[in-house]
């Protein structure tokens, strides 16, 4: 599996209003598995002259399978382990689809100024918030700086003719779990579409990918959770078509030492978990790999610069900001303007 998804619950800030009204929706099929240590799922009106749904659940779930034996770093002979536990730097030949993920990645690497960085992994198991159990002190300055000297994305290289990858630190780790799981919700729309179905919600873990409309002709539903620690509430819901959307949050994985709050967002650059007020980012985009990426990326960034970043790039994102007891909110213009026109 790609990195287990704990605390999974604060990890999906986007809620399916479809919930249990789902069965109530007629005419729309309903197909589910598991992928990535979290869970898949579609919603779609069938073809005209219908549709095997036997025949597409396995599909579907093949389609998963093939993107997790590349990419995931639990898999001891998928691509990126086996690129991760080599000491060279020589080229290492990868898969085209492996390729196009990190091509994505370093884009966005580049795009957020090291904010979104695929070689992270190391930072996030010494700060307790991976598969390693979490020490019992707070990393010191030297243990961060010397895990820092492994981290970073420039020390990554690619060529796409044939396709393989290279690193400059025979020590780099590469993860994408925060790319992969929005990589493989594109994947699987793009299978739907091949088999002729354009309406639907595919939905990986929290990410989306929503096309046309549901059986009653309107637009999908889809809500946004609110920042909160203990319980789940709606904080709003959009109406949307035509995109992909993605969520990161910052506010229910984390822990408490000596009276300040570690949380599980750490910034690639300094090395250390965010501090800023920044509760979760949805980002909109017709990729989910990117919004994926982006997410995660304004996370990092925080309020002041992910607003920046999104006005200057015409990112659609909705920030969920705390503001002592109250929750402050920030929608980007590309996101009024898109919402606008879907509910025009």
């Amino acid at each position: 599996m790609l990195r287990r998804l704990r605390f999974l619950a604060g990890f999906l800030l986007v809620a399916l209003i479809l919930g249990c009204q789902q069965e109530k929706i007629i005419g729309t099929i309903h197909l589910s598995g598991q992928t990535m240590g979290t869970t898949w799922s579609v919603a779609m009106l069938p073809k005209n002259d219908g549709t095997n749904t036997e025949a597409l659940q396995l599909q579907l779930q093949k389609r998963l399978d093939k993107i997790n034996s590349l990419m995931s770093t639990y898999d001891p002979m998928s691509e990126i382990s086996r690129f991760n536990n080599r000491i060279s730097t020589d080229w290492f030949a990868i898969s085209d689809e492996t390729a196009q993920v990190i091509e994505l990645s370093l884009t966005i690497s580049r795009l957020t100024g090291g904010a979104f960085d695929v070689s992270v992994g190391p930072l996030v198991e010494l700060w307790g918030f991976g598969a390693t159990e979490r020490g019992k002190k707070i990393p010191s300055e030297d243990r961060i700086n010397k895990i820092l000297a492994r981290v970073g994305y420039e020390n990554i290289q690619l060529q796409r003719q044939p396709a393989a990858i290279s690193k400059q630190v025979p020590e780099l780790h590469i993860d994408l779990s925060a790319v992969a799981k929005g990589y493989a919700v594109d994947a699987l729309a793009t299978l739907l579409e091949q088999q002729g179905i354009n309406n639907y919600l595919v939905e990986i873990g929290g990410e989306l990918k929503i096309s046309g409309h549901r059986s009653d002709g309107g637009p999908w539903q889809i809500a946004i959770e609110k920042p909160l620690e203990d319980t789940r509430e709606v904080a709003t819901i959009f109406p949307l078509t035509e995109t992909a959307l993605a969520t990161s949050g910052n506010y229910r994985n984390f822990y408490i030492e000596d009276g300040q709050r570690y949380a599980h967002t750490l910034d690639p650059v300094s090395g250390k978990p965010i501090r800023h007020k920044l509760a979760s980012v949805t980002v909109l985009d017709q990729s989910c790999a990117r919004a994926d990426a982006l997410a995660t990326a304004l996370m990092v960034l925080g309020e002041e610069k992910g607003r920046q970043l999104c006005e200057t790039h015409q990112i659609a994102a909705y920030f969920l900001i705390h503001d002592q007891a109250s929750t402050v909110v920030y929608a980007s213009p590309a996101f009024r303007k898109f919402v606008e026109e879907v509910m025009q």
